[in-house]
């Protein structure tokens, strides 16, 4: 493992499936995200489900949106909608990956409160891999010149949208 792995975020995995372009950007801070109604939408459905848990737990490169205690420890990602659920999924993953590496055991669930929607999930070697695979690649994006914007379905929901394309 790279000691950078360590300061990737999980958003940073989120948006490597979502678009490079955008993934760049936000890891050169140019966060355009705070000014987006749906970034605040999505967080006042964080703050409104799961009441009595533990929200919002900074951990340092990542930021989990619920923890449960119990016999084994639980992190929830919260979601509005399972549209992107691949990113959503691995975003989620490298959170349980961090962990592992941070020698804490948990256990997943990616949750979609709108559609009534659970989806648990597990660390294995082979997801393993392939974190550390992404990783590299989110490392190398960085490192290089802006990815050329491609229009994408979603484009006109981004943030970045009219930095991208006007």
């Amino acid at each position: 493992m790279l000691i950078d792995e360590m300061y990737i975020r999980g958003v940073q995995v989120n948006y490597y499936f979502i678009c490079k372009t955008k993934l760049w950007l936000f890891s050169h801070n140019m966060n355009m995200e705070n000014e987006s109604d749906l970034v605040k939408l999505g967080k006042l459905l964080h703050l409104d489900v799961f009441e009595r848990e533990q929200k919002e737990i900074q951990l340092g490169s990542i930021a989990i949106d619920v923890i449960r205690k119990g016999d084994t420890l639980e992190i929830r990602e919260v979601k509005k909608s399972d549209r992107l659920e691949k990113a959503h999924r691995y975003q989620t993953l490298y959170y349980l990956y961090y962990l592992k590496k941070l020698g804490i055991r948990a256990k997943a669930v990616l949750s979609y409160p709108k559609a009534k929607k659970n989806v648990e999930l597990e660390l294995n070697d082979e997801i393993e891999a392939e974190i550390e695979r992404i990783l590299d690649e989110i490392e190398d994006i960085c490192k290089r010149e802006m990815p050329k914007p491609e229009y994408k379905k979603q484009c006109r929901r981004c943030a970045y949208f009219e930095f991208c394309f006007s």
